[in-house]
């Protein structure tokens, strides 16, 4: 299965088995190809093998089944990165960030390939040829030497001179040509010899110049004659009418827009009939009238405007702007009339082609905010507590039989037919920590403890996960966060035995080099122990810790300096002996 597939990937990944992560992710690929998640986690696995060519096919594809997902934008951000392709990184942040702005992981991303982009506009190296082709010199002394005097004469030397002029490093693609040649001879004033002594150099023949006009002393400057007016164009009486009847349609269309600011909509909705009778090449007039049918509540009229102003604007080809507002406006009287979630389908539909017309920010909301009212109501239509009841059920006796994914399949559809129950994701949570698929199992129990705080299996759960993850300290206080609502609760207690049984072991320097060197790799990846390691005044104190103890006493009084400092220890960072 997939999901199996997945879970195993999933696992190797938080394991640091990249390349296992790869073949686990292909398979659940292999069974389900149209999955924009697995495409998602084997392009992160691929960017973690440094194949970022094979990262950057995966993102592509990720943002090609699910261009709305901001998540794939971020692997196409870090796949464009890691090739060094720093605009390319910048423009996929930027899309992302288009659709969840408030993202933290494509803000860094975005702030790295900005970073890495300033890195990249330092100043270039001095040219070896110093200011040869700098400024009106340059061209100056080409004219005064006769040999290359007749070359200016030459468009394709012009230019290849403008060009080395603009980068100099543009030299070595020119250097086959000998005119330039003769020309960076004359600049540096060094001689150089032909490729065929003897031989006359073949130019290509010079184009004769535009005779210059003389010119005139002031005095016999002739005073400028003001040039004749062009007569007239002749116009005829149907294109005299015509023109006519289209300024006559935009007054009543500048009318109706005052009626609808008003709230008058019949009269808009009368000026708005008269312009389009008036002028039928304009779709705006449709489009207008939609908005105030959709504003009186009168959808079907507004998507019958809408359907017109889209097919009078393909005849007359039309802005894509104007065609994709028309669309907009009729996915929004669609969803107005939605009754049932089948209903939101084809205001979905057409908020996509209004999108393939003009990638609008308020038409991409709308359909986001379609296909969310749409699953809300999948989930109402869905729910049936008694049938989640016997899911959840049935996940047990197969959990009981150590039939995990088969289990994770029957807590899944208990908590679609009833996505309130903690105990479903509990269970869920349980089943992930089997398959060690610990980030699923730990999202489970954090969702379990939102729904229930008081349920205390969601804090056994997610500390039993955090301890897998070596991550003791969160573990620790998950545990004792449990024991507010559950004093006697054996498992929590336990918990936290063992925590502070890994805890004091970093602190005593008790563990192994192996264990000591996983703990700190493992600490490193935490932003909390990379701030403190990045604070000047936690670097200054760790330095009196080892070379002024007065003063490393005078620090440990300072609580939250002591709390840092433990932190550290813990972590297997620092060992006080």
């Amino acid at each position: 299965m997939a999901d199996e597939a997945k879970a195993k990937g999933n696992a190797a990944f938080s394991a640091g088995d990249y390349a296992g992560a790869v073949r686990h992710f292909s398979e659940a690929i292999s069974l389900a190809p149209s999955n924009h998640v697995l495409y998602s986690n084997r392009s992160a696995a691929l960017a973690s093998l440094h194949k970022y060519a094979d990262a950057l096919t995966d993102a592509k594809k990720t943002v090609e089944l699910k261009p709305d997902w901001s998540k794939g934008y971020s692997r196409l951000g870090a796949a464009h990165l890691g090739l060094n392709q720093i605009q390319d990184a910048i423009a996929a942040y930027k899309k992302g960030l288009e659709i969840d702005p408030n993202n933290e992981a494509l803000k860094s991303g975005l702030a790295d390939a900005q970073a890495a982009a300033s890195r990249s506009r330092a100043v270039p190296p001095p040219s070896p040829f110093g200011d040869a082709f700098s400024g009106p010199e340059m061209w100056a002394k080409l004219t005064a030497d006769p040999t290359t005097r007749m070359f200016l004469q030459q468009p394709d030397f012009v230019k290849m001179m403008q060009e080395i002029q603009k980068n100099p490093s543009n030299l070595n693609l020119y250097l086959k040509d000998q005119r330039v040649m003769q020309a960076l001879g004359v600049l540096l004033n060094v001689k150089f010899r032909a490729p065929n002594a003897g031989e006359d150099m073949e130019v290509p023949e010079a184009e004769s110049p535009p005779p210059q006009p003389e010119r005139k002393p002031e005095s016999a400057k002739e005073e400028k004659v003001p040039e004749p007016e062009p007569e007239p164009m002749e116009v005829s009486e149907e294109e005299k009418e015509t023109k006519e009847r289209k300024a006559q349609a935009v007054k009543e269309k500048e009318l109706g827009n005052a009626a609808y600011k008003t709230k008058d909509f019949e009269t808009a909705i009368a000026h708005y009939t008269k312009a389009m009778e008036l002028d039928d090449e304009d779709i705006s007039y449709f489009t207008n009238r939609a908005a105030v049918y959709l504003e009186m509540g009168k959808c079907e009229e507004c998507i019958k405007d809408c359907d017109k102003a889209v097919e009078r604007g393909r005849e007359l080809r039309s802005d894509f702007k104007m065609i994709a507002r028309a669309l907009t406006r009729k996915g929004t009287a669609l969803v107005k009339v939605a009754k049932c979630s089948k209903d939101y389908d084809p205001a979905i539909e057409t908020f996509q082609k209004a999108l393939t017309e003009h990638r609008n920010p308020d038409t991409l909301k709308k359909l986001n905010d379609a296909e969310r009212a749409k699953k809300e109501l999948e989930q109402q239509e869905y729910f049936d507590p008694k049938l989640a009841d016997e899911e959840r059920e049935k996940g047990n006796e197969y959990f009981k039989q150590q039939k995990y994914p088969e289990a994770v399949k029957h807590y899944t559809e208990s908590l679609r037919r009833n996505p309130k129950d903690p105990k479903a994701y509990s269970n869920r949570a349980a089943c992930y920590t089997k398959l060690g698929a610990l980030p699923e199992g730990l999202k489970d129990a954090e969702k379990c403890i939102e729904l229930d705080p008081t349920f205390s299996k969601g804090y056994t759960r997610k500390g039993a996960i955090q301890f897998f993850m070596k991550e003791y300290e969160k573990a620790l206080e998950t545990y004792q966060e449990g024991l507010k609502h559950d004093p006697q609760n054996q498992e929590l207690l336990d918990g936290v035995r063992r925590c502070v049984e890994q805890v004091n072991k970093a602190s005593r320097g008790d563990l192994s080099p192996e264990e000591l060197k996983e703990r700190q790799a493992k600490a490193m990846q935490d932003p909390e122990i990379q701030n403190i390691l990045s604070d000047p005044v936690m670097r200054q104190v760790l330095v009196d810790i080892q070379e002024n103890p007065k003063a490393a006493q005078e620090h440990m009084k300072n609580p939250m300096v002591m709390n840092k400092i433990q932190k550290l220890v813990n972590a297997g960072i620092v060992q006080i002996r």
